[in-house]
């Protein structure tokens, strides 16, 4: 029999669905190719904006249109957030969501026997631990996305994600040294750590770890190549998680820190826990522990109340950060946070042109910055092989390139010198 799958939002779910397709590989299924009719169609649905409940309804209309005879699966964090509208559904047999997720195995199996449909949502509770899956090792992939944290206890006013995903739960030291050994020997060059909220890794254990311990050991074990990190609340990289962090010789020094807004006013009113300044002291504190340190962010634009003023501080404070790259998203109403009844709602005209200003402000300052590193030596992980000798991959302060690097292959790490910088990729030449 086989498995059809589509994923939906952020790269926790994306690593989710690896791990769903290995379990059920497991269990005697195979992953439909693209295009390709499957047995069991699982929609992994993302919740983030009212949009993705939508795609989700959409894809599995579809399915049950072209398999009618197939098993067709909603799960994920809208059920999770939604149960009484995901379970009306009428185009899902089987409805679960984010938590239990090895029982949709179970589910799937039980329906095709039965024939009954399967409403099987899982509530999180307090003190649940971390679930474990299985680890999803693909053959042609060089970066390997680790989930080691789930849940979030903040209460941000635009986001519904803590309802989906309950509590913070932590992987295990050991699991995730495990995996990490595992990657290495099945040929992984780099491993990107991922968590709903991961710097708050470690909080539901009493022992003190934090994330910088755990990046720290995983260093120190001597296995993968490469260490970079998901998405990090500034308020959470203190000095002593930096100083820690130092110590982890194969942490790439890429740091993604949420700014969502670069107006103090706006952050308030977000439920932000840091000011501007917080946030350009961190970036600070990081650069003098990490010379080369670069920085990404998310930023939305077009937040209730957000005024032309308040707009404009915005774009000026995420030009002063200097940013390598900047994630833009207009503010998506999401039914079920305070946002969505806040006054003074924006509208969508006004979203895009803000969203269309701050970007390329954003993308002018990401070509200065590679600009600037012209001609500096750097090291690439080779990823995908785009001739017999050039290669597409990243650097660890993740400026994308293409190398010429014969002699080489996929997963080898080779010094390089950078060249010209089209927009998208630096044309790159290997110092070997």
């Amino acid at each position: 029999m086989k498995v059809s799958f589509y994923t939906l939002g952020c790269k926790v779910n994306q690593n989710e669905t690896g791990s769903l397709a290995q379990l059920f590989i497991q269990n005697g299924f195979e992953v439909a190719a693209d295009g390709e009719k499957a047995d069991v169609y699982i929609v992994n649905s993302c919740t983030v904006t009212a949009q993705g409940d939508k795609k989700s309804r959409q894809w599995l209309r579809r399915a049950k249109r072209e398999a009618p005879d197939a098993v067709t699966v909603l799960t994920g964090c809208f059920p999770q957030a939604f149960a009484e509208e995901a379970a009306l559904v009428s185009e899902a047999d089987v409805v679960t969501g984010s938590s239990a997720r090895r029982r949709i195995l179970d589910d799937v199996l039980l329906f095709m026997q039965t024939g009954k449909r399967i409403i099987d949502i899982v509530p999180h509770e307090n003190g649940e631990a971390f679930e474990e899956l299985p680890m999803e090792h693909l053959e042609e992939r060089t970066r390997s996305f680790m989930k080691i944290e789930d849940g979030c206890g903040r209460q941000c006013a635009y986001c519904v994600i803590p309802r989906a995903r309950g509590n913070v739960r932590s992987r295990s030291e050991e699991s995730i040294l495990a995996e990490l050994k595992s990657l290495s020997e099945s040929g992984y060059g780099e491993a990107v750590f991922t968590g709903i909220n991961l710097s708050s890794y470690g909080k539901d254990f009493k022992d003190g770890t934090t994330l910088a311990d755990i990046v720290l050991k995983a260093s120190q074990q001597g296995c993968i190549k490469r260490i970079r990190l998901g998405s990090l609340e500034p308020d959470l990289m203190d000095e002593k998680a930096i100083a820690t962090l130092k110590k982890a010789d194969r942490l790439c020094p890429q740091f993604h820190l949420a700014l969502q807004s670069g107006c103090d006013e706006t952050l308030r009113r977000m439920r932000r826990v840091y000011t501007t300044a917080e946030f350009k002291t961190v970036m600070e504190n990081i650069r003098a522990s990490f010379p080369n340190a670069s920085f990404t962010t998310d930023v939305i634009v077009g937040f209730p109340g957000e005024t032309d003023e308040e707009f404009e501080k915005s774009v000026e404070f995420i030009k002063s950060c200097g940013f390598l790259k900047v994630h833009v998203f207009s503010f998506s109403r999401r039914e079920g946070t305070p946002a969505y009844d806040m006054p003074n709602q924006i509208d969508e005209h006004e979203k895009s042109r803000r969203n269309h200003i701050l970007q390329t402000a954003a993308d002018e300052i990401r070509a200065q910055i590679i600009n600037k590193m012209l001609g500096s030596e750097c090291e690439v992980l080779l990823e995908k092989p785009i001739s017999a000798t050039n290669f597409t991959g990243y650097t660890r302060e993740y400026v994308p390139v293409v190398v010429s690097a014969k002699g080489h292959c996929v997963n080898d790490i080779v010094k390089c010198t950078l060249g010209e910088f089209d927009g998208e990729r630096c044309k790159a030449a290997c110092c070997e």
